[in-house]
């Protein structure tokens, strides 16, 4: 852990194997595999993570969104869930009992925290041998670099979408803009 005020960049997964590997370790821990696709699937931090409860996901469809205030802004946030999301949801809510104001994410000690998300992390991704810096930022960063690499979301949108203040801020949080460049003076005429 670095001391508060430090930057300590950590890694978004880059490669679908990789997340496909990951999701093959988790597939018999519905909660792991849950957070994991949460994360992957969403810009929440793992600080909303912790805090989304039955109540707000219980009978929620493909398409559909819950509301939750971000613990870091105190901004209201709708977060609209794609199909993977959704099922690993009503996987770990049938894997168990929940009460509608209980977290969806919790261990034999209670709630999950979000040193409790960094440690996973660094547990999956070194259990499948992934080499770089991970932690719980990672999922974060994950979504966001596939929406451009693999979807082209464009950066203001993505800029947008991340509450960043600059579209530097947000090439430099996806860890794209050094290769993008390098591609550029690779480019022949």
């Amino acid at each position: 852990m670095s001391r508060k005020g430090e930057n300590n960049k950590v890694d978004p997964i880059k490669k679908l194997k990789d997340i496909q590997s990951i999701k093959s370790l988790l597939r018999r821990k519905p909660r792991d595999l849950t957070l994991f696709t949460m994360g992957i699937n969403t810009n929440l931090r793992a600080s909303d993570l912790c805090r989304i409860t039955a109540g707000m996901v219980k009978n929620l469809k493909t398409g559909d969104d819950f509301v939750l205030i971000e613990k870091k802004t105190g901004k209201e946030r709708r977060i609209t869930l794609n199909s993977a999301c959704v099922q690993t949801i009503q996987e770990l809510l049938e894997s168990g009992e929940f009460k509608d104001t209980e977290q969806i994410f919790k261990g034999r000690r209670g709630e999950v925290k979000t040193t409790t998300i960094i440690y996973l992390v660094k547990q999956w991704t070194s259990a499948i041998n992934l080499k770089g810096n991970y932690g719980s930022h990672s999922l974060r960063k994950t979504w966001g670099y596939h929406q451009r690499k693999r979807f082209g979301v464009d950066i203001p949108t993505l800029m947008v979408i991340f509450n960043h203040s600059s579209q530097k801020q947000t090439l430099d949080y996806l860890c794209i803009q050094p290769q993008e460049i390098k591609d550029v003076y690779m480019n022949e005429l």
